[in-house]
């Protein structure tokens, strides 16, 4: 897609791990909750390139001046379904660019890839959420056409809760 002359967009690969971790670990400190990361590069390899990978990734990577490329920024998705489309879509987990590199488009880039996956798959639809404080990213998924579904509220069953209803008969 659209990436700075310097930059390009492309699906993760195993040498990224550590790099994309990172970014992730980046993204929690960001989103005020670095002490709920607890991703390590064995999980992220084992999601993505393990026998049956259920979750994908794009990287936004750059050529520094010096001709040393490095993963600056990264789009981690999966597929959801619509029952009532009777069709896949993208889930995005996680979109996140280092603060040096944004402005320069690789965010709308790696959307923009996503999009092309959809478009590619026949895929209905993408999603991601965002939390309410985040006010520049609101704005940017404002400005590429993106729709807020203020009428559904996101739940989650987690740790007590989730061990409590699991042991349910």
């Amino acid at each position: 897609m659209n990436a700075p002359s310097d930059a390009v967009i492309r699906e993760v690969r195993p040498g990224d791990v550590a790099a994309v971790v990172t970014l992730v670990h980046e993204l929690a400190e960001y989103e005020r909750e670095p002490q709920s990361c607890t991703l390590t590069d064995a999980q992220l390899a084992a999601a993505l390139f393990g026998p049956a990978p259920a979750l994908f990734g794009h990287v936004a990577e750059v050529v520094a001046p010096d001709g040393r490329a490095g993963v600056v920024g990264v789009a981690l998705w999966f597929l959801n379904f619509s029952t009532w489309r009777g069709v896949h879509g993208v889930y995005l987990e996680d979109l996140y660019v280092r603060p040096s590199h944004r402005g320069r488009g690789l965010g709308r880039a790696l959307l923009a890839t996503l999009a092309g996956v959809c478009a590619e798959r026949g895929y209905a639809r993408l999603e991601w959420s965002v939390l309410d404080w985040n006010e520049p990213s609101i704005r940017f998924y404002r400005a590429i056409g993106a729709v807020p579904m203020g009428e559904w509220t996101t739940f989650r069953l987690d740790g007590d809760a989730l061990d409590a209803l699991a042991k349910e008969p």
